[in-house]
């Protein structure tokens, strides 16, 4: 029977047990975790997954899985949050249009992975009809959404970019939104200028809005 405060057991690679005290978390049992959680909602969808299916993919016993999330619903938002936009990643390129086109570069590269395409309707619709699940996705990617905003939005008004007041829940719907139904909804390819574009016009836009 695998010790709870024994990882070293429960990794792929069966390494040798680790010397007692207090017990570390494995980066690499951790990625093969997530690895198995993407893996398993692109094939069934949050409806099937379960914690046991999540362990046996991994090749880690259920324990490992729980104690790094408390349930399904607790480990999948946290892979949701996990492939967001990090603001901390957002280097400053000196201009709006730069901040706002390399959001949509992240975004797309997000969106454009294999396993997106399965995974963000699936949790919409579940979303749709869990209201529980609703509202942690919401909290989950409201708040990154907001400090995206937010951080753009500063950058902007110091450099004499904005002068009027924008939300910035507004801010980034007006961004992202046109992205993500294009790559998420529509399924269309992206032509080579697209981003570039894109950002042109959520800049113009942005700047001539009036206060929100």
């Amino acid at each position: 029977m695998r010790s709870a405060s024994d990882e070293s057991e429960e990794s792929p690679s069966r390494a040798k047990r680790t010397p007692a005290g207090a017990a570390v978390l494995r980066e690499d049992v951790t990625e093969a975790i997530r690895a198995a959680v993407f893996a398993e909602l692109a094939e069934g969808g949050y409806g099937r997954m379960s914690i046991e299916r999540v362990a046996r993919r991994a090749g880690v016993g259920k324990t490992a899985v729980y104690r790094r999330w408390g349930s399904k619903l607790e480990m999948v938002i946290d892979m949701v949050s996990a492939v967001a936009v990090d603001i901390t990643e957002l280097p400053d390129t000196g201009s709006l249009h730069g901040d706002i086109e390399t959001v949509l570069m992240i975004a797309a590269h997000a969106l454009r992975h294999p396993l997106a395409a399965h995974i963000v309707p699936d949790l919409l619709a579940e979303a749709a009809r869990n209201p529980a699940i609703a509202t942690i996705l919401h909290e989950a990617l409201s708040d990154n959404q907001r400090g995206i905003g937010t951080l753009l939005i500063e950058r902007a008004r110091r450099r004499g970019e904005l002068t009027s007041p924008v939300d910035p829940d507004f801010f980034v719907d007006l961004i992202v939104g046109p992205l993500y139904w294009r790559l998420a909804v529509a399924r269309a390819p992206l032509t080579a200028n697209y981003l570039g574009q894109l950002a042109a016009a959520a800049t113009t836009a942005v700047t001539a809005a009036p206060s929100t």
